[in-house]
């Protein structure tokens, strides 16, 4: 039996008309936790709120309060290429960072987390080859994470363009980077709700269908694990 921990940022609602009535619900200081059976595996589900901070505290509550085995997070993302259109569902390979920025004291690049060897920030392989057996027509990506919504295409072309990035979003940095020195695997599924030449209003008009479809993708993804 493994203890899983769900972090959801702003697509709470998704989750929990997916799950249904929890088995309980845990009441902390500043948390909400929903506690689910999924197979033999208990699943605690648990909204952080947006961007790296929040995603950060959130990740290391869920490991130092539950002993969570591993780490997952769904959620909507804006697409950086043609190709990672409006509904396009993809698997997280690694996060590039992209405005944490030391260059000007340490002359490291911009995006560099000094104890890595690059600015891309690997997940967890294994996790990700297992959740490609459930569901190979996934995509694997390079995910640009940033505390900022990023709405304009000029500057989705750009952050593809310097990072070769192809999503961009809020918290998987602060997952990532939080799980790893914890030396605890994770998965980030991730939905696109606004393309490339979309904004803000597309992704209003699209978040709620496509937080919908990456909980039903994570789902089964989780019942083979």
């Amino acid at each position: 039996m493994k203890n899983i921990g769900m972090i959801v940022a702003v697509e709470i609602e998704a989750a929990l008309n997916k799950y249904g009535v929890p088995i309980k619900k845990l009441e902390f200081e500043g948390y909400s936790v929903y506690q689910y059976k999924l197979g033999e595996n208990n699943l605690f589900v648990i909204h952080s709120g947006a961007g790296e901070i929040a995603a950060a505290m959130t990740t290391q509550f869920l490991i130092s309060q539950f002993r969570v085995n591993f780490i997952v997070n769904f959620g909507v993302v804006g697409g950086l290429t043609h190709e990672m259109s409006l509904a396009r569902t993809c698997i997280v390979e690694s996060v590039v960072h992209y405005d944490f920025d030391t260059s000007e004291a340490d002359g490291c690049g911009v995006g560099r987390h000094l104890e890595y060897p690059s600015v891309y920030i690997s997940t967890t392989k294994e996790i990700v080859d297992k959740a490609l057996e459930s569901e190979p027509w996934l995509r694997k990506v390079i995910c640009a994470s940033g505390d900022k919504f990023i709405a304009r295409k000029g500057r989705k072309e750009e952050l593809h363009n310097i990072f070769n990035a192809d999503i961009c979003e809020m918290e998987a940095a602060g997952i990532v980077l939080t799980c790893n020195k914890n030396k605890i695997p994770c998965l980030l599924i991730k939905t696109v709700s606004d393309s490339i030449t979309g904004g803000v209003s597309e992704f209003k008009n699209a978040v709620n269908e496509s937080a919908r479809i990456c909980i039903e993708i994570t789902n089964k993804i989780l019942n083979n694990f």
